[in-house]
């Protein structure tokens, strides 16, 4: 199974991948959690849901690196002209068909607006949404966060579609149940049920790691396809799962709906997304440092460096101050901050309370636009 972008971990002594959950590749068989499906199953809960939920083909272009000359250096001329026609990326040889990307999205307003992941529709020059009901429409990239893995789409209908409504992922619990629908595979709809595994997970895969875990299959071809909840409301995004092969051990991983809220609305006014600005370096507080201070455990972010000319220079941050809370949100960890300072908007100022050779300090600090150049 090939995967288009996966990241390596390590779980109990093996060699795991964090996959994006987006499919081009063959079935195959993984092993899948066992859940005990409640009295009267999920029957009604799909059949008003599915048809809100799409199946999204992508199709990309070739790019120069991707063809293999294979004609050695220094072949003569009149070798290259009897087989350059043979080779692909030669001139006059056979080209490469486009790539084929296939995820899953859905409606969130009756006028066409839909819901994918950002790597589902990356550098597409095509995007091609199936609805439930096998219509075929043509759709447009509003705007697109790789930051956050979201997209927003948008195609045009004679008639209102039907779309699902979100619901608040603050109010998950581990151990609530839940249903992805999306297109595994490529197969098409499929429906599987889990629970919620864990909250707040860090995967490393970009500053404002949040995710949901989930024990419902999530495989590749699920990717940009809602989790839904028991009232059948979308409390998240399927978007990676973890998995040594790309199939389904019960593990995935959801992007939060209240996150993909707010960056489907940013999307929906410009087609991008603007975060605030702080312009730090940033380490956690070591287990002898928090001892010295008299705290049961590291907390804070330290400041490692301070960006030129960044808002935090400005506002007379320096390196080795420790921040403890940011514009009232306690930093508990690294990524407290970081989305503590993305959620603000530029041009606002906030209270940065930090800790600074033994002593609190409080300053103000201008908040600048992040530039995503330099992240």
């Amino acid at each position: 199974m090939t995967h288009l972008t996966q990241r390596a971990s390590r779980a109990t002594g093996l060699a795991l991948a964090v996959a994006l959950a987006t499919t081009t590749s063959a079935i195959a068989l993984a092993p899948q959690a066992a859940y005990a499906v409640p009295a009267g199953g999920y029957a009604d809960l799909v059949e008003t849901v599915a048809p809100s939920v799409v199946f999204i083909e992508v199709t990309t272009g070739v790019a120069e690196a991707d063809f293999q000359p294979g004609l050695p250096e220094g072949l003569p001329e009149a070798l290259k002209r009897r087989f350059g026609d043979l080779m692909p990326g030669q001139p006059g040889g056979p080209r490469q068909a486009p790539r084929q990307g296939v995820g899953s999205g859905f409606i969130i307003s009756q006028d066409g607006k839909i819901v994918t992941n950002h790597h589902v529709v990356a550098d597409a020059e095509r995007v091609n949404v199936k609805l439930a009901d096998g219509r075929s429409l043509e759709a447009r990239v509003v705007g697109s966060d790789p930051l956050t893995d979201i997209a927003l789409l948008q195609v045009e209908s004679d008639e209102a579609l039907p779309a699902v409504a979100f619901g608040t992922s603050d109010e998950i619990r581990v151990g609530d149940e839940v249903v992805a629908v999306g297109n595994p595979f490529g197969l098409g709809g499929t429906v599987t049920s889990g629970i919620v595994s864990a909250m707040s997970r860090n995967i490393n895969a970009g500053p404002y790691d949040d995710f949901i875990q989930t024990d419902a299959a999530i495989n590749r071809g699920n990717s940009g396809g809602p989790l839904f909840n028991a009232e059948g409301e979308v409390i998240g995004v399927n978007t990676a799962i973890f998995s040594p092969d790309g199939g389904s051990v019960g593990i995935g991983f959801a992007v939060p709906s209240d996150l993909v809220q707010t960056v489907v609305a940013d999307l929906e006014d410009d087609g991008k997304v603007t975060r605030g600005w702080l312009g730090v370096q940033i380490r956690p507080m070591s287990d002898e440092v928090a001892s010295v201070l008299g705290y049961d455990q590291p907390k804070g972010a330290v400041i490692e460096a301070v960006t030129d000319d960044s808002p935090a220079e400005k506002a007379g941050l320096k390196e080795g101050d420790i921040i403890l809370s940011f514009d009232g949100a306690e930093i508990s960890e690294l990524r407290d901050l970081t989305r503590a300072v993305a959620g603000t908007q530029p041009d606002v100022a906030a209270e940065v309370t930090l800790l600074r050779k033994g002593e609190t300090v409080t300053q103000e600090v201008v908040i600048g636009t992040l530039d995503l150049q330099n992240t």
